[in-house]
């Protein structure tokens, strides 16, 4: 069963400037969710739903979700995946099985605050490393819930086996929903912070856009002894790829890190959890 909490709004102090707007929240006096994000390995969509091999695909068809058959396994599922054990036929020495993730959020009147604390895992012994600019990446998605599967498998309907680096894959396929469009709603909100690069604000819809959103006011991380510390400031409105956020209401959230210079699939991923803006859910965003 998930673990719920939400903020009292007592309880959240924004710090203000003179002329300035609202600050992020003094964390110290936010709630923490812990989330392990674990090493997925070739689990895509259709790894899920065909049934021969993953038998929570019934499950799945009666409406349950990842989270609640696996919440409490997903460091031995990463450790089964990250070894080769199961569903990765080209795995990397010393390649981290899950890492354990303090995720927190608060809102202000204007925009939605999210940290996300994690202690560094070793480095993997083996592979090149595949994005060489940035040590370290971590993205979240929100969806409001027009997406077929998005509030039972989190951001898995954006994982697909023609995908790029999945095996036997054309490299100009990325992540894309079935049927998405963001005119209908049915999309991805992507924002995305690079410890060298530059942050992104886009979507995943009937395919991948790595930019052009609205919402994104601010994304910084630093490395601090052995802790990763990564922070996004997003408006609560947006535009065209951007999810808005609204009090009293719940949106299906996920993120992944991609640790140690990894690209494309080979990343640490969350199941599926909710965020509330003022609202009872996984993480509560609370005012």
């Amino acid at each position: 069963m998930n673990i719920r909490f939400t903020a009292v709004a007592a309880g959240l102090v924004f710090a203000f400037g003179a002329g300035s707007a609202a600050a992020a929240p003094d964390w110290a006096k936010v709630p923490t969710k812990k989330i392990t994000v674990f090493y997925p390995g070739v689990s895509p969509i259709e790894w899920i739903t065909k049934g021969t091999e993953h038998g929570g695909a019934k499950g799945l068809k009666k409406g349950e979700n990842c989270t609640g058959c696996h919440e409490e396994e997903v460091a031995d599922m990463g450790k089964k995946m990250a070894s080769g054990q199961k569903i990765e036929p080209a795995p990397i020495p010393g390649k981290a099985p899950s890492i354990a993730v303090g995720v927190q959020a608060a809102r202000d009147d204007a925009n939605l605050y999210m940290r996300f604390t994690w202690k560094k895992p070793a480095a993997s012994t083996g592979g090149a490393k595949m994005d060489a600019n940035n040590q370290v990446k971590l993205a979240f998605m929100l969806e409001g819930g027009k997406v077929e599967l998005a509030g039972q498998a989190g951001c898995w309907a954006t994982c697909h086996t023609d995908a790029r680096t999945m095996p036997g894959a054309a490299d100009t396929k990325t992540k894309y929903v079935t049927g998405g469009s963001v005119a209908s709603g049915k999309f991805y909100d992507l924002l995305q912070w690079r410890s060298k690069d530059k942050a992104v604000d886009g979507y995943v819809a009937d395919k991948r856009v790595m930019e052009g959103g609205k919402g994104l006011v601010e994304a910084k991380g630093e490395l601090k002894g052995d802790t990763w510390t990564v922070t996004f400031t997003r408006k609560l409105a947006g535009g065209e790829g951007d999810v808005t956020l609204e009090p009293g209401k719940v949106y299906n959230f996920g993120f992944a890190i991609h640790d140690d210079h990894a690209s494309g699939r080979f990343h640490h991923v969350s199941l599926g959890y909710t965020l509330g803006i003022d609202a009872k859910a996984d993480i509560t965003a609370a005012k």
